[in-house]
């Protein structure tokens, strides 16, 4: 009788063994997937980072542009307002002079 106990004890313990290693397994399986589907996340977040960084700078160096144009639309702005610009253009433009200028005409 204690034979059989010990049989049965035996053949209870190789069964939970069994059942140990298998979950062992899939948690392992699982554990193995989700490290593959995180690194292929990184890689792709990182192209992606790269990607945002160029064109970060590709923005950055249109801001420096359009402060240098609106520099210079500035100064424009303050030349038109000038008596020196009037009497440009008025001389190209309209073909005007002073009273005391003489104009030089190539024949």
């Amino acid at each position: 009788m204690e034979e059989t106990r010990k049989k049965n004890r035996g053949k209870k313990r190789s069964r939970r063994m069994q059942r140990h290693r298998t979950s062992v397994l899939a948690v392992s399986a699982v554990i193995i997937l989700l490290l593959a589907v995180v690194s292929v996340n990184s890689v792709t977040l990182k192209a992606q980072e790269s990607e945002y960084e160029t064109q970060i700078a590709e923005l950055e160096s249109q801001i420096d542009e359009e402060k240098s144009r609106s520099k210079q639309i500035d100064k424009l702005e303050e030349y038109v307002g000038t008596d020196e610009y009037i009497e440009d253009v008025a001389k190209d433009k309209l073909g005007l002079i002073h009273e005391n200028e003489i104009i030089f005409r190539a024949q």
